[in-house]
């Protein structure tokens, strides 16, 4: 029962030293300034609110995505050494994609929020709104975590290509059929045109399936490559 109890709390210690990593870097202001301005451009008071909340999901997956490479970047080298030896480099690695998820989570939640409370209602009953875009919002973030694993290190080193990959994979994300984003923006916005709302279920599961399986990736290459 001991070891349980000590291995929850090295990762809630994990958790807790790379949220203050993050915060204290203030590296996270540049995504999140500039996803707050661009939910602020595209989301008008009157609007229906499925769009909304659809233009709030499309945001947050370049948005996600760049929250990822900072936050697997932002320690020192030599303190990401002495970290890894300490915890192991799939924990530590794992813990940083799990802080970026947390802040594009908490920022799509306000986002969406924002747009809860400004846009058009009728129609579709609120609480299914809420639910469709808090969904739409999960699998847009799931799918920017993803791109952001794949386009970090210690998959890719160089930050040119790194940042590449990222604007691209999130460019793609959002218009390749078949993409979990894809699928979750296009049903809030079929949604505000025809006053019907689906719950973007499908699109969810394979965001999530698509960032367990990104974010397995990463970890296991920075086990032998950190």
């Amino acid at each position: 029962m001991a070891h349980p109890r000590r291995g929850g709390t090295a990762a809630t210690a994990l958790l807790r030293y790379q949220g203050a990593l993050l915060l204290r870097s203030q590296r996270w202001l540049a995504p999140l300034i500039t996803y707050a301005a661009f939910v602020a451009v595209g989301v008008r008071p009157g609007d229906p609110v499925a769009d909304s909340l659809g233009l709030v999901a499309a945001g947050l997956v370049p948005a996600a995505a760049w929250l990822v490479r900072i936050c697997v970047s932002v320690e020192p080298d030599a303190a990401r050494a002495c970290t890894a030896a300490a915890a192991g480099p799939v924990r530590v690695h794992a813990a940083a994609l799990l802080t970026a998820s947390t802040g594009a989570l908490l920022a799509g939640a306000a986002a969406a929020a924002v747009a809860l409370l400004t846009g058009d209602r009728s129609g579709e009953g609120p609480g299914t709104v809420a639910l469709a875009g808090a969904l739409a919002v999960a699998a847009c973030a799931g799918t920017g975590v993803a791109v952001g694993a794949l386009s970090s290190r210690p998959l890719l080193r160089r930050r040119g290509h790194g940042v590449l990959a990222a604007s691209l994979g999130s460019l793609l994300a959002l218009v390749l059929a078949g993409s979990p984003a894809r699928g979750a923006v296009s049903a809030l916005v079929t949604a505000g045109r025809s006053g019907t709302v689906p719950l973007p279920l499908t699109a969810l599961a394979g965001a999530l399936l698509l960032a367990a399986a990104a974010g397995t990736t990463a970890c296991l290459t920075a086990a032998r490559r950190p």
